[in-house]
């Protein structure tokens, strides 16, 4: 054991701990004592360190959200009994920078991470599993493709010179090929796990949730059944947030959340609104009533989010009518 190690071992039992993460390292800053130390984001440098951290029995530890790269360390302290949050890498800079800590290297974001725990007491999560990560990143891949190949139209849009477009033209016809393969993929990835498919079948029979946007829902917003409505609409990123200051009373706008989810929502609610159902008829009362058609809009997003959620909640699937409300359409 390194000397670096041997000092974890000699902080105060109240603690706290911030990594961050690197794609080949990870410095971790142990809060208070200020005891530093810098290992390989491997299985095998990580082991007694976690063991270490497992025996002080920090309140919380912190690392950001860094793609793939966090997923190991995560991991191995929720099996060792450590309490993690995952934090936003821009709330962690931020609160940095509130500090007085303009500077930025390993060192100090880990140090910031360990202060962010004590201070904000960022909730503790467990790590995804390994079915929905899968899913994750099979939905991430495809974003990608999809992004491409919108990009390589805009880019077929500005050359006349035959070989260009010839060439531009093959890159789209394999991105759209490598498109079809992950969401053959990705449906049979859910059609292959009991609990997905249920969860899966709920989703599509919501009016506007189609396959692509359901499985962007299971991928993204993991927490669908399990907490409430005020919550669901702020992961989504559909919650209105007051801005009012004084005598200032400004509209209230979104903010935050999960951007893919949001833009999944918006799809299944532009569908919605040209219905004749109870979404369609929120939406058209809201423009008659002088709402923006974007707001109007979003509140059909939110309504989408939130019905999901109980329906996934109570495990069951949406119907036209719910004769336990007088024949009342479910969302009323």
């Amino acid at each position: 054991m390194s000397r670096m190690q041997e000092q974890i071992t000699d902080t105060p039992a109240k603690t706290f701990a911030g990594i961050d993460v690197g794609k080949t390292h990870l410095d971790i800053y142990v809060h208070p004592g200020g005891r530093a130390l810098r290992i390989g984001n491997t299985k095998t440098a990580l082991g007694p360190v976690v063991e270490q951290l497992a025996e002080l029995g920090p309140h919380l530890v912190t690392l950001e959200a860094t793609g793939k790269y966090h997923r190991l360390a995560h991991s191995m302290l929720h099996d060792a009994g450590v309490p993690v949050a995952v934090v936003n890498p821009f709330r962690s800079r931020q609160f940095a920078e509130s500090t007085g800590k303009m500077a930025k290297t390993d060192r100090i974001d880990a140090e910031t991470l360990a202060l962010y725990a004590e201070r904000m007491m960022p909730q503790a999560v467990a790590p995804t599993d390994a079915i929905t990560q899968q899913l994750h990143d099979l939905h991430t891949a495809r974003r990608q493709v999809t992004n491409e190949v919108a990009d390589l139209k805009r880019q077929l849009q500005t050359t006349d010179y035959p070989l260009a477009a010839k060439q531009i033209g093959a890159r789209i016809k394999l991105g759209q090929e490598h498109k079809r393969a992950l969401e053959k993929e990705i449906l049979r990835l859910i059609a292959d796990n009991p609990d997905l498919k249920r969860r899966f079948d709920i989703l599509v029979s919501i009016p506007g949730i189609g396959a692509t946007t359901a499985a962007i829902m299971l991928a993204d917003l993991s927490e669908l059944g399990s907490v409430n409505a005020r919550q669901i609409a702020a992961l989504a990123g559909v919650a209105p947030m007051n801005w009012d200051s004084g005598k200032k009373h400004g509209n209230r706008m979104i903010r935050g959340g999960r951007r893919c989810v949001r833009n999944a929502l918006y799809m299944g609610a532009v569908s919605c609104i040209r219905r004749a159902d109870h979404l369609g008829l929120t939406y058209r009362n809201m423009v008659t009533r002088g709402k923006p058609p974007k707001v109007a809009l979003t509140a059909v997003m939110r309504k989408l989010v939130i019905l999901a959620n109980t329906l996934i909640a109570e495990n069951r699937t949406w119907q036209p009518h719910n004769p336990d409300r007088n024949s009342r359409p479910c969302l009323a």
